[in-house]
């Protein structure tokens, strides 16, 4: 006995009358307890939860799923984007789920398009992302071999893969799927650190039927109250400790992005300095006297000095990954670290470190009362500790300054002068900025200068995958302006290399209606990894090529899609820019830009990181440091 599509239809036909299952069962609308298959069983879960959005390459191993789709869009209850790569998918949903704040589901097929989805999910579970993903998988009856699944005589052999990236369940008797939605829910929409969550669909199991499925027990979107630390000593240590220290910085990470007043304000009462991570500009303003910018492994000069100095360090949200930290070797001075954050496993990262346990936002409004009660009030002149911060903030900034006024250098593989990648993306940030543009930083030496360059007033508008670093984020993250319920024109600030891994936006842009632009930064090489190789072994090595690619030719032979040359001068550069923001479509601007050692070229390197030949020396300062 399979699927009844009349009754299916009628009941996505009340689910769009009445909004939610809840409220058409209550009206009398839909009957409590009613066959249902696991396939509409799992569809109706999700949009119970408020997941109207499905990302989909659908296969062999998820026709099931297709169907039960097709009639609840029908109904105009979902819809459902095809595309044309399921890694491509996967960014779209989480760049939809981190900008716009839109949970969607990633459907695939069994074996090749699931393990696509499973590498792009790479970027959700590294930077904190809800997103769901549906994966075919083989059949439950082990008859044999199904076509596509791992190719290894064991039961779950993908269940283990995708236990390693994040949570999953096999659905493999339909009535596990209330367990595995609610499973879901508290992954995907973990209030510290979230992350995917993989449904592993069973072919024959898509189609069986739950008899008897109680659509009141499908769980809802849940809603988790804020935690603070309820051991108000923590608090009175933390003081303590702030009244023992001289130089104080703050150092921010992902889970600190609501918290940008708080942080301000604490720097003042404390006369601390102020760091954020790469992924984490614009929650303090970059105007801020105490915002000393981004610091780590490719931080700035004046972020770096303010970690190395300080001797008390207050750490905010943060899973302190190798850049984020230089390896556990930027805190050169610090007696201690004060350490907020609401996982267990992060916040007791570092030694000598006083864990303040919770929501970040609502411990620092405790501790920020705490210390106003001890006596603690904004200074009212500036301590020799700020003042030295702010120099080197100028110096900074004369520093990209300097680079900004030569903005082109003589090329080999041009053949003549060109743009340098900072004067290149400074242009462009600029003009994105101007039209309160968001800004997507792929991975590569665009990020490592982009996320330098950025000087954000407010958080919500610059996206740099730092958590991954997955090539083909930014220009495949462009579609969610296409799924999006109030899009935002969109820049991808892309190197050549991370657009030729995933360029499927071309076709899918123009098939959803996507309204943004691809900034193609094209030096025919791969920066960041060549001044890796200069830096550590004194040359290049592969990384780099000669091949000559018209990419105006490749975007407009795609119709739909408008391609531009950037030219060779900041002034045409800036024209192409506003041709490509008037254009009502998907855009591309190639870029050509610089190569090579000259110093103005690039914003350079200013923190250590343990990678190729300096792993022996940085790991040795770490076990130094002791934290």
């Amino acid at each position: 006995m399979g699927a009844d599509y009349s009754a299916m239809k009628q009941r996505a036909e009340m689910i769009a009358e009445h909004g939610v299952i809840q409220a058409a069962v209550s009206a009398g609308k839909l009957e409590q307890f009613q066959p249902v298959t696991l396939s509409e069983a799992l569809i109706l879960g999700l949009i119970n939860q408020g997941v109207r959005k499905y990302i989909a390459v659908f296969g062999h191993g998820s026709t099931d799923i297709g169907q039960v789709l097709a009639v609840y869009e029908n109904a105009g209850v979902v819809i459902t984007y095809n595309v044309r790569n399921e890694v491509e998918g996967s960014h779209c949903a989480t760049a939809l789920r981190w900008h716009y704040g839109e949970t969607a589901a990633v459907v695939t097929s069994i074996g090749p398009g699931a393990l696509h989805a499973l590498a792009g999910s790479l970027v959700a579970a590294s930077n904190g992302i809800g997103v769901y993903y549906i994966l075919g998988d083989e059949t439950t009856h082990e008859e044999g071999p199904n076509m596509q699944q791992v190719p290894k005589p064991e039961q779950h052999s993908f269940l283990n893969l995708v236990k390693t990236m994040g949570q999953g369940m096999t659905l493999h008797t339909p009535e596990v799927v209330f367990t595995a939605l609610r499973r879901g829910t508290a992954t995907v929409f973990n209030p510290g650190f979230a992350g995917p969550f993989y449904f592993l669909a069973p072919m024959n199991a898509q189609p069986a039927l739950i008899p008897d499925c109680n659509l009141l027990e499908l769980p809802e979107k849940p809603h988790f109250p804020r935690v603070g630390c309820e051991d108000v000593a923590v608090f009175d240590i933390a003081t303590q400790l702030v009244k023992e220290a001289e130089r104080i910085t703050i150092k921010y990470g992902g889970g600190a992005v609501d918290c940008g007043a708080e942080i301000v304000e604490l720097a003042g009462l404390t006369d601390a300095v102020i760091v954020s991570g790469a992924k984490t500009v614009g929650v303090v303003p970059y105007s801020e006297s105490r915002y000393m910018s981004v610091g780590g492994s490719k931080g700035s000069l004046c972020g770096n000095f303010a970690m190395n100095e300080a001797d008390l360090i207050i750490v905010i949200g943060a899973r302190g990954v190798c850049q984020w930290d230089c390896s556990g070797t930027a805190w050169k001075r610090a007696k201690g670290i004060i350490n907020f954050n609401i996982d267990p496993y992060y916040i007791s990262q570092y030694n000598r470190s006083l864990h303040v346990l919770g929501n970040a936002k609502a411990n620092l409004q405790t501790w920020i009362s705490t210390l106003k009660k001890a006596g603690f009030k904004p200074a009212g002149s500036v301590s020799p500790w700020l003042a030295t911060n702010r120099k080197n903030k100028e110096q900074w900034e004369a520093f990209k300054g300097k680079r900004y006024d030569n903005p082109l250098l003589y090329d080999e593989n041009w053949k003549r002068e060109v743009l340098t990648q900072p004067a290149a993306i400074k242009i462009a940030y600029e003009f994105a900025r101007k039209k309160k543009s968001a800004r997507y930083f792929d991975a590569g030496d665009v990020q490592a200068n982009g996320f330098q360059i950025v000087e954000d007033e407010e958080f919500g508008l610059t996206y740099n995958e730092t958590g991954a670093s997955y090539m083909g984020f930014a220009a495949s993250g462009l579609l969610a302006a296409g799924l999006a319920e109030h899009p935002v024109y969109t820049f991808a600030f892309s190197g050549d290399g991370s657009f030729t891994m995933n360029p499927q936006i071309l076709f899918d842009g123009v098939q959803h209606g996507v309204r943004g632009c691809i900034l193609l930064f094209d030096n025919r090489s791969m920066g960041a990894i060549i001044g890796l190789q200069t830096a550590q072994y004194g040359r290049e090595y592969k990384t780099a090529d000669q091949v000559q690619t018209d990419y105006v030719a490749l975007a407009q032979s795609v119709r739909g899609v408008k391609g531009l040359f950037a030219g060779f001068s900041p002034e045409t550069f800036g024209k192409a820019l506003q041709e490509a923001y008037e254009y009502e479509g998907l855009s591309l601007v190639h870029v050509p830009v610089y190569s090579g050692d000259h110093e103005l070229g690039g914003l350079g390197v200013f923190g250590d990181w343990n990678v190729g030949n300096w792993c022996e020396r940085v790991q040795a300062e770490h076990h130094r440091l002791g934290f």
